[in-house]
């Protein structure tokens, strides 16, 4: 037996807290939300995502989204970007080449990052990301500079909603993924003298391109 299924084993035959207490039936959500339609979803996600400091672009076409994020990077020649399979931006890499800008990996002189998201969720402007093969963790953590790249189809009402419908597909993708991060607005922190600072930990911009 590993140590693994030791530990496992201790935890499964411990006794359980406060056992005549059945767990509930039902779950109130943390923020409820009386309009779930995808036109609310999404007024709602831009202006959660507004108020912790991320910049969305509203656009209706690729072109114009590809636009956004060539203006972003500017005169860079190199950004750590996703493999653009997993952007949902038809044209993207191809625009990028034309341009001579390279994509790379973990790079720690490359001051833009571009991702797409797995879910965003309407009740905190908050993005989940999941990395695994082809979509570097470092891209979304590492450069001053963060875009991501979603569609309206994937706000969901908030994490409990995006958590019940992995369950409920047996948690496929999840497991499929080395790690998964909720991200909600550029990095910040205020331990010191409670001064709040971007970007101490992570990307200072957080620019969100909302097809």
């Amino acid at each position: 037996m590993s140590s693994r299924d030791q530990i496992l084993g201790k935890l499964r035959e411990a006794k359980r807290p406060f056992p005549t207490i059945s767990p509930p039936a039902v779950h109130q959500a943390v923020v409820p939300l009386s309009d779930t339609s995808p036109a609310a979803l999404q007024a709602r996600f831009v202006q959660e995502a507004e108020k912790v400091a991320c910049v969305v672009h509203q656009v209706d076409r690729a072109a114009a989204a590809i636009a956004v994020i060539l203006q972003i990077v500017g005169q860079d020649t190199a950004v750590s970007s996703w493999d653009a399979a997993y952007i949902p931006l038809p044209g993207f890499a191809d625009a990028l080449d034309k341009a001579n800008i390279r994509r790379v990996g973990q790079d720690a002189d490359v001051r833009v990052g571009i991702t797409g998201v797995d879910a965003a969720l309407a009740t905190t402007g908050s993005l989940v990301v999941l990395s695994g093969n082809g979509r570097f963790r470092a891209s979304s953590l590492l450069p001053p500079v963060h875009i991501a790249v979603l569609t309206a189809s994937q706000i969901v009402p908030d994490l409990e909603s995006w958590w019940v419908a992995q369950k409920t597909a047996g948690l496929a993708q999840t497991r499929q993924h080395s790690n998964i991060a909720i991200i909600t607005g550029p990095s910040r922190t205020a331990d010191i003298a409670m001064q709040l600072v971007l970007g101490m930990h992570g990307p200072r911009e957080l620019h969100l391109v909302l097809l």
